[in-house]
């Protein structure tokens, strides 16, 4: 789940105008990494990077300067600046999770998704929230004709207003697939809507009125498909959609013009090819189209309204070599009774490295990553490396049924249904590996297979043998 991945990086540049040459760019400014859009914030392009559970900012030649991670930053898709220094964060899951980027990026607030799963944008002191086209159910619960289709928020996350209505699929219960999209708002409040499986781009008023609908030209009139149910192979559920937009972004102005809209899209029905579309936000023409080659899944814009697209993955990458930021000690502090009713503290493994692995015996994943911790377990010395499992159940019966079941080798913990509230994970599994002052090495979010225990073991054998 979280690789490292190198790459050369690629740089393309695109011209709004006719110019022969183009002018020093004087740095750049990132408006989407992979999928997701970036935010500009206190000089400086902010990204999520949710293969790593954290937050990315870039300086003006997009360089990773900081890194901010959370136990709420669980798998952050997208961010907006909400006031002078926070940002609100996008989690998959839908919830709304406000960091302040000074000092250590402690989280000052959280909700949750008003939608099965929402995507957040902020302008002008409100939030506009739409259906997450980043986490989109198959099927959904029928919604009635007057369910709004964007629900404006205060900065707390409290509803204040609605704007539009959804739009009725030709299938019933495809409702959230048809009404999920990205969103932007500007700085004057007004909201750009982009559906994912739709071919347009529209604006609205803070008042709500339509001021205009763009078109890519993607299908012939009359011809674009509505979603519709594929014949099921097996138990699994087939779905035909043509995924056209992906993510929205409101850039800098370029000297002596107006500011732009940027659109993340699809050159195919599947995604598998992106487009960026720069629109005029006063009247939804389209400026300039930039096709995406399959290594450029990052856009940046400088001053003079160049754009420049990079390989993600090598911009990612660069955090990982950057000076690293002083690691923050864990906590809070854990002392809780085994099995056999001895209370154990965590300050007990000091000088070992330690990985602290929160479970439940419901979560399915957990299943799935036992065996592998417990083939991590046998490979180190007991002097060097030690894990703690720490159970979640509110009930000890399935926890020992799990326990009889999986044969840890490895001390079980009985946290009593209290670890997430304490500790204020998004989800199970959670692990943290801990250095041995027991200070955070890195956070892990789910559970993400063989190869996250590759990489989980090497980072695990360098510790070891750091002095």
């Amino acid at each position: 789940m979280r690789l490292v991945l190198g790459g050369c990086a690629v740089l393309v540049a695109v011209l709004y105008g006719c110019r022969p040459t183009a002018p020093p760019h004087s740095g750049f400014t990132l408006l989407f990494l992979d999928r997701s859009p970036a935010a500009s914030l206190g000089g400086l392009s902010w990204a999520p990077d949710p293969e790593h559970g954290r937050l990315l900012a870039f300086d003006r030649e997009l360089r990773v300067v900081r890194q901010i991670t959370n136990p709420r930053l669980a798998t952050p898709m997208a961010v907006t600046p909400l006031g002078g220094t926070e940002l609100l964060v996008t989690e998959h899951t839908g919830e709304g999770v406000v960091v302040d980027t000074i000092g250590d990026g402690r989280v000052v607030r959280e909700w949750e998704s008003p939608d099965v799963a929402s995507l957040y944008a902020a302008g002008a002191g409100r939030v506009a929230a739409t259906r997450s086209p980043y986490y989109v159910p198959q099927l959904s619960t029928p919604e009635p004709d007057s369910a709004p289709l964007i629900r404006m928020l205060d900065t707390l996350g409290r509803p204040i207003g609605r704007l539009a209505t959804i739009r009725r699929p030709a299938t019933p219960l495809l409702d959230y697939v048809v009404n999920a999209g990205a969103v932007a708002v500007g700085p004057d409040g007004a909201v750009y809507y982009a559906p994912l499986v739709r071919d347009e781009i529209r604006k609205y008023t803070p008042a709500g009125q339509l001021t205009w609908t763009a078109k890519r030209g993607l299908f012939p009139a009359g011809s674009e498909p509505d979603p519709e149910f594929l014949p099921a192979k097996g138990a699994d559920l087939r779905l035909k959609k043509a995924l056209v937009n992906v993510a929205l972004a409101l850039g800098p102005p370029p000297e002596g013009r107006g500011g732009r809209l940027y659109a993340l899209g699809s050159d195919d029905s599947a995604a598998t090819r992106l487009r960026v579309d720069v629109l005029d936000p006063a009247t939804g023409a389209i400026l300039a189209t930039r096709h995406l080659g399959a290594r450029e899944t990052a856009v940046a814009v400088d001053a003079s309204g160049v754009l420049a697209v990079f390989d993600a993955d090598s911009l990612v990458a660069r955090a990982d070599g950057a000076a690293p930021s002083t690691r923050e000690a864990f906590g809070p502090a854990l002392a809780l009774p085994d099995l056999a009713g001895d209370t154990v503290r965590l300050a007990a493994f000091r000088g070992r490295v330690t990985l602290v692995n929160f479970w439940a015996s419901w979560c399915d994943p957990c299943r799935e990553e036992f065996p592998h911790m417990a083939e991590l377990y046998r490979e180190f010395d007991r002097k060097d490396f030690e894990i703690a499992g720490v159970s979640d159940d509110l009930d000890s019966g399935p926890m020992l049924a799990f326990v009889r079941k999986y044969r840890p080798p490895f001390p079980i913990l009985v946290g009593g249904g209290r670890m997430k509230q304490l500790y204020h994970y998004r989800g199970l599994p959670y692990s943290v590996l801990l250095d041995r002052q027991g200070r955070v090495i890195e956070r892990i979010f789910g559970f993400g297979g063989a190869e996250e225990f590759r990489r989980l073991r090497q980072t695990i054998a360098n510790e070891v043998r750091a002095p």
